[in-house]
């Protein structure tokens, strides 16, 4: 959506930026009777959002491994939910953050299901929970086989969305034919593990991030090595 990001409460003055906020209502007073100031309204997408997991890990010691489990999909899952691409018209970076939260949510999914964990998948599980917030999970030469397909889904999920919104963003900026044609031969990478449901490989899940990244960059600060980084990993992806 476009929005104008200035916003002035009617009622008792205040401003500050909705892109910030993700609301309408005064943070002075709670007015609902806002508006924008900004001439232009700008593409926003992303909404505040922090992935809280501080009390989940706590409750390992407290409550069953599938109860636990339960818990950090459905936080992973809202602040999936929350997260957008496009702040005041800037693309954001497909951050690792997003990517963990989006894996700690398929992989709770999983456990949350299952009778009991092996102890790799334990021992994986416990990792992803103690690092998600910091965008941090585990490598993937360490992951149980049993895990393959949960990354997999995962990152192919957060590629699906995050170049939808590459998309959008492009079609509102001055986006040369060269940056056009890799996003489109990057979405026809991205539609292709999507149709997988999880079976993508590995190595080619990571391949594709680091070609989303690199087209990011391009678009961003018309980084030239970026786009030629980007065309060349998906090359070797055909």
């Amino acid at each position: 959506m476009k929005v104008r990001g200035t916003r002035e409460c009617k009622n008792c003055g205040t401003q500050w930026s909705y892109y910030e906020t993700g609301s309408v209502a005064c943070p002075n007073c709670e007015s609902m009777q806002s508006v924008g100031l900004d001439e232009n309204r700008m593409q926003h997408t992303d909404s505040p959002a922090t992935l809280e997991l501080a009390e989940i890990r706590d409750a390992l010691d407290r409550e069953p491994a599938r109860e636990v489990a339960n818990r950090a999909a459905d936080e992973a899952g809202e602040y999936v939910r929350k997260r957008g691409f496009i702040s005041g018209g800037e693309l954001l970076p497909l951050d690792d953050t997003y990517l963990a939260a989006n894996e700690l949510r398929q992989a709770g999914q999983l456990f949350s299901r299952s009778m009991r964990m092996t102890d790799d998948e334990e021992i994986y599980f416990f990792s992803l929970l103690r690092g998600a917030d910091e965008g941090e999970r585990p490598d993937a030469r360490d992951l149980p086989e049993s895990i393959y397909e949960v990354r997999g889904l995962a990152d192919a999920e957060s590629l699906k969305e995050y170049h939808g919104e590459m998309g959008e963003w492009a079609r509102e900026h001055d986006v040369d034919r060269e940056g056009r044609n890799t996003l489109e031969t990057l979405g026809e990478h991205v539609r292709r593990a999507q149709a997988l449901e999880g079976g993508v490989d590995i190595d080619t899940a990571e391949a594709l991030v680091s070609a989303t990244r690199d087209l990011a960059r391009y678009f961003d600060e018309d980084d030239m090595d970026a786009l030629a980084s980007s065309r060349d990993t998906l090359s070797r992806l055909a």
